[in-house]
């Protein structure tokens, strides 16, 4: 499948999951903005999350370690790792009281390359804390994917950590055909 042709089928799929809503909504971040993308619409929905396994699946070698951004991407993560048959770790904001008490829940060695995947990247704020607690556990971390960019600061944000980041969709895509 080309990227043009996958980016519309993920267009379609999120909108098919009623993922993109239209209206005036508080950001994590504090800002505002007259759209949202609600990550639990369309990572709950298995057509939509299939779709984004896919892509993603697409885009990694099958030797590479995946990680999820707790929570959110966490259910991209299993889904992309079951469709890629590539082994995932779970990269948490804070560590938990209780337990092992681990930043990093999963199986990860010292220097194993790893791909971080995020759902929606505004600022990049967590998806670079996720990275940060990665390399600080033994990680390499070089690239990460996430569903959407929201085209607001994250992507630099993310290469300011020496990150590359693909989107599997931007807002400008996602927005396109709203004039």
């Amino acid at each position: 499948m080309t990227t043009d042709t996958q980016t519309q089928s993920l267009i379609d799929a999120l909108q098919d999951a009623d993922a993109v809503q239209f209206g005036e909504f508080e950001l994590a971040h504090g800002g505002t903005s007259e759209y949202y993308v609600d990550k639990y619409r369309f990572e709950t929905d298995p057509d939509c999350l299939e779709t984004v396994a896919k892509a993603f699946a697409d885009r990694i070698d099958p030797d590479d370690k995946l990680a999820g951004v707790a929570l959110g991407a966490v259910p991209l993560a299993a889904a992309t790792s079951v469709v890629a048959g590539a082994p995932y770790v779970i990269a948490r904001k804070q560590r938990k009281e209780y337990g092992t008490a681990n930043l990093i829940e999963g199986e990860l060695e010292e220097g194993e390359e790893v791909v971080v995947l995020e759902d929606i990247v505004t600022t990049g704020t967590s998806l670079v804390d996720a990275i940060e607690s990665l390399r600080e556990a033994g990680a390499t971390v070089n690239r990460a994917l996430v569903v959407v960019d929201r085209e607001e600061g994250g992507r630099e944000n993310v290469e300011d950590a020496d990150v590359e980041m693909e989107a599997l969709v931007t807002a400008s895509e996602l927005l396109a055909d709203r004039d």
